[in-house]
């Protein structure tokens, strides 16, 4: 059996150690432009690689841009940009695949690859088992030395996801007057996201925009915005915009300095988009963490929300099957794909901007949509044993989902890409709701030992 590479988004590990090496970049890139050359006999041989800025970023660039060049395809480097800017792309160069090299919101010592196919959306499960089968059998063939590919350095491809980005506001509107922090997490937008808010007019103040390497994600961006509210209050800024590493993610902070995550943001334009009879399918897609202050408030809209498994994977599969046209995660990841095919931080933040300048009214007051119930989430780490296996855990999961029956709801999980165990619960009564997280941690720590 070929070895699982792909996970909930993408391969991801430790950089120079496997799967996370040159070795393996180089055979992924070959086996993807394989089983592109098996699927595709008349389209442009032509792959997109962008990257965030962690400095094992350079490595597997190289690696993967000999791989797919080895193979006959042409590679268009785009150098650092987010991960929405290079689906974009792809889409826009009509080239045959686009990848990312990034770790998302994960730390510089990690790193990652995801894919894109041509119409901009990251490949099916089907194109990334055949993908590990070709790796794992090296299940390629060389073209000779005249059919080897060619590639080049794209040097405007910031400055075509700028006008990208500027676009998806409505026709006219500006952010004159507004004072704007923006924390690019060090990551991919640190030169797009700043400057966008600059050429619509806003006041921009930078933090976490000077990448060196190995501070992406570092006591900044979309995971850690403590630093962001700081700053927001210190200089009085209208709202501060916080972005993940790869730039497919944002939380905001409004005046006040209260830190606001994706519910609100899919709340806030929901409300927008249902009043303007743009929201697509009259409802909206979240995952199973999304807080049901969240439902409470689109059931009041007469929108329906449509829960999936976590992750953006899953929401857009969900988007695109059913035709709505705005979903997202709690985390952040807000996909609205009337612009993007993908989830997009600045794009999402540019369109409650629109509702800031549109209402006149401070964001501290536009951007506390709903009141959310009450809700506990705690990981647990295990090692060798796997606690959902144990019939102890399995039953007092059971318990509890009795217990909160009729005032909440409780969600237990594994990450997708860590050795954690999640545990979630809400519900009306805080002590209870958080009774019930803090009593399954302490087993769940018991028998992972």
């Amino acid at each position: 059996m070929a070895e699982r590479l792909f996970g909930t988004d993408g391969i991801r590990g430790t950089a120079n150690q496997h799967p996370m090496t040159a070795h393996v970049a180089a055979d992924v890139a070959m086996a993807t432009a394989a089983e592109f050359f098996a699927r595709n006999r008349s389209a442009p041989p032509q792959v997109v690689i962008g990257k965030d800025t962690r400095l094992s970023g350079y490595l597997l660039e190289s690696a993967m841009e000999a791989g797919f060049l080895s193979m006959g395809m042409d590679v268009v480097l785009t150098g650092p940009l987010p991960t929405p800017a290079v689906a974009n792309i792809t889409r826009s160069l009509r080239a045959g695949l686009g990848v990312v090299i990034s770790a998302s919101h994960n730390a510089y010592q990690d790193n990652g690859i995801k894919i894109f196919g041509a119409d901009g959306y990251k490949l099916p499960d089907e194109w990334e088992r055949a993908i590990e089968h070709r790796v794992a059998t090296k299940d390629w063939s060389l073209p000779t030395v005249d059919g080897i590919g060619k590639a080049r350095r794209m040097d405007d491809a910031t400055g075509r996801y700028i006008e990208i980005v500027k676009h998806t506001l409505p026709r006219g509107l500006r952010l004159d007057g507004l004072k704007i922090v923006i924390d690019a997490a060090n990551g991919a937008a640190y030169r797009a996201a700043p400057q966008t808010l600059f050429e619509l007019g806003a006041t921009v103040e930078q933090i976490a925009c000077s990448p060196n390497g190995t501070n992406i994600n570092a006591d900044c961006g979309a995971t850690k915005p403590q630093a962001l509210a700081c700053k927001v209050l210190e200089i009085g800024a209208d709202i501060g915009i916080a972005l993940d590493g790869d730039a497919d993610r944002v939380q905001l902070v409004d005046a006040r300095g209260t830190i606001i995550d994706g519910d609100q943001v899919m709340a806030l334009i929901a409300s927008r988009w249902c009043a303007q009879q743009k929201l697509a399918g009259n409802g909206v897609v979240a995952t199973v963490m999304s807080n049901m202050g969240l439902e409470r408030h689109l059931d009041s809209l007469g929108v329906i929300l449509v829960r999936t498994p976590v992750g953006d994977r899953h929401v857009v599969e969900r988007m695109r099957a059913e035709r709505y046209n705005l979903g997202g995660e709690q985390s952040g990841h807000i996909v609205l794909s009337d612009f993007s095919t993908t989830g997009d931080g600045l794009v999402a933040a540019l369109q409650v901007l629109a509702v800031l300048v549109e209402s006149g009214r401070p964001s501290d007051e536009i951007l506390s949509v709903f009141t959310p119930m009450p809700q506990f989430l705690k990981n647990v780490r295990y090692l060798a044993h796997d606690p959902m296996d144990n019939d102890r855990v399995k039953g007092a999961i059971r318990d509890a989902e009795k217990r909160l029956n009729g005032m909440g709801r409780l969600l237990v999980r594994k990450s997708g890409t860590e050795p954690l165990i999640r545990v979630m619960a809400e519900g009306d009564r805080e002590d209870e709701v958080e009774a019930v997280v803090d009593e399954l941690c302490a087993l769940i720590t018991e028998m992972s030992v």
